[in-house]
């Protein structure tokens, strides 16, 4: 068995073990590259159906190519998808773009607070999410199966200890679970399952004429492309095994504060 089969066994395994363990189970859906891979091993994982709710923040920010691909895949995927829009702050007018918040700010509001308001309007008590260990040093600290409080907050210091395969999956009244079926991939593995899959991604991460593409996908004030001659997803693949530029490195709300990401993941940020 090559190492893309282990760690797709891994990963379905993961995600059977969620369905079967917790009731009222989403899935977020960023429509990047990891949550779409996330979604293709869903829909192998039980047999072509994905048995529980796609959840996509949308921030109104986004690039409209992505909102696109998103709708493209839903109608031929036959997917269930809910869409979280933090109206009154949209509204109100207080965001990054408007010159009235920071990014960080922006980001609290307009994703965390948004997917509060889904997880408490649908009642999902458990999220299935695309992370991965290896793309941002926060992200290292988590477990597959990662309880939070009512509030989603993260004591990233009480996090239950995950030993070989034995997955903690009972946990206190009222807690919330986010689960990451994705943890042990890195960027360079999810690029080589596209191929291997010929997992549709969306043009965004693949160079254009001006020679730019992104390689991570956010909102578009707070997200720039890189320089790149990467055409295919083969290119994408050796051009990650001779780069050594951090991967959200396009990211700019990463850059605010030197600990900036990790108080939004304290406070449930995704």
């Amino acid at each position: 068995m090559d190492h893309l089969s282990k760690l797709e066994n891994q990963s379905i395994y993961i995600l059977r073990e969620a369905h079967n363990k917790f009731e009222h189970l989403a899935m977020l859906w960023s429509i990047g590259k990891d949550s779409t891979v996330l979604l293709w091993l869903a829909r192998k994982a039980f047999f072509g159906h994905v048995p529980f709710p796609l959840v996509h923040i949308d921030t109104s920010y986004k690039i409209p190519s992505m909102i696109e691909y998103r709708d493209k895949l839903v109608l031929e995927w036959g997917l269930n998808l809910v869409v979280g829009r933090n109206e009154p702050v949209l509204q109100s007018g207080v965001t990054y773009p408007n010159g009235k918040a920071t990014r960080v700010e922006c980001c609290g509001t307009l994703k965390k607070d948004a997917l509060k308001q889904v997880l408490d309007q649908h009642g999902f008590t458990g999220v299935i999410v695309g992370v991965r260990r290896d793309e941002e040093p926060t992200r290292a600290k988590e477990r597959y199966f990662s309880p939070r409080d009512k509030h989603m907050e993260w004591n990233v210091e009480d996090q239950p200890p995950e030993l070989w395969d034995q997955f903690k999956t009972d946990f206190e009244p009222g807690a919330h679970i986010r689960v990451h079926p994705l943890l042990h991939w890195t960027e360079l593995n999810v690029w080589e399952y596209i191929e291997r899959e010929n997992i549709p991604m969306i043009p965004l991460y693949f160079s254009n004429e001006q020679g730019m593409r992104y390689r991570s996908l956010g909102c578009a004030p707070c997200t720039v492309p890189i320089r790149s001659n990467a055409r295919t997803v083969r290119d994408i693949i050796e051009e990650l095994r001779a780069s050594r530029t951090p991967e959200r490195a396009g990211r700019a709300q990463d850059k605010e504060s030197e600990d900036a990401f990790e108080k939004l993941r304290r406070d449930g940020y995704m």
